[in-house]
């Protein structure tokens, strides 16, 4: 039936249809095989030669949310690429960021920016910051099989909520657990260094350029200690991508601001090269 509507012309009886609001939906019943958890899994593991992105932070300030990260690449001991994005605007008033198999994740995130757009144009309305969580889980939810066979993607998903005009922060585990963070949260293999240096940076009246400078400088801290990690290139001008969601919506800094700051930071190491200190009391 398929095969004769496309000789005639016409587009599957799925296409002219009112269905699901939900494009991986869709996407699942007229062509399963595109979906990037829908794949065949590798009979065994995968080893270390595919390119898995690193590390991202997410820090909240009242009216929004910062997310950042790293540039770098890795395939076991080798860098892949050094100027690789893992943050990534999903619509209007949310970020999302991946960390894991590089080429999946991306997969990821573009599925997801269009199951935003989708459903906002079926239903004539966007869905709540809490309804676009959920639907992301699902998705990686939908990758567990490729996540076993060590194609694991694991994203950062933060945004600004309209309703309690406020920035969440929520993370994610490869079976497509959803988990609300409070304040601040990384992922990725320099994770627990950039979470170690939030906890000293971290204030609640932070500033939306105090939480970008934060961010960057947790992800200094974090390459200090993990190899695949990148930290600032200034010899190649390459910094983290950093993006803030207020009210005003989704805006990725630009390379002079990310630039300056990454500068600061660097200059402020020579000084201090643990970086900056926290009060005793």
């Amino acid at each position: 039936m398929a095969s004769h509507e496309s000789h005639t012309g016409r587009l599957p009886g799925l296409f002219m249809n009112p269905g699901t609001s939900s494009f991986t939906d869709f996407l699942g019943a007229y062509s399963p095989e595109m979906l990037p958890g829908r794949r065949t899994p590798p009979v065994s593991p995968v080893g270390d030669d595919i390119p898995h992105g690193t590390t991202i932070v997410a820090v909240s300030f009242p009216g929004g949310v910062v997310m950042a990260g790293d540039r770098r690449a890795t395939a076991g001991n080798v860098i892949a690429q050094r100027d690789i994005e893992k943050v990534f605007r999903a619509d209007e008033f949310s970020a999302i960021a991946i960390a894991g198999t590089a080429g999946i994740g991306i997969e990821i995130v573009r599925l997801f920016q269009v199951e935003l757009e989708h459903y906002e144009k079926m239903e004539g309305r966007t869905l709540s910051l809490e309804g676009k969580a959920n639907r992301l889980a699902t998705m990686v939810r939908g990758n567990l099989a490729m996540a076993m066979q060590g194609l694991a993607v694991v994203p950062l998903f933060a945004g600004y909520d309209e309703e309690r005009d406020t920035g969440r922060i929520f993370s994610y585990d490869p079976a497509g657990g959803r988990y609300e963070e409070r304040d601040f949260y990384s992922i990725g293999s320099g994770s627990v260094f950039a979470r170690g240096a939030l906890k000293k940076l971290y204030r609640p009246e932070l500033s939306p350029e105090d939480a970008a400078l934060a961010c960057v400088q947790a992800l200094y801290d974090a390459a200090d200690d993990d190899a695949a990690t990148g930290g600032p290139d200034l010899t190649r001008r390459i910094f983290p991508v950093v993006a803030t969601v207020t009210a005003d919506g989704y805006r990725r800094l630009g390379e002079d601001e990310v630039g300056a700051m990454a500068q600061a930071v660097v200059d402020g190491r020579y000084d201090s090269p643990g970086g900056p200190t926290a009060p005793l009391r």
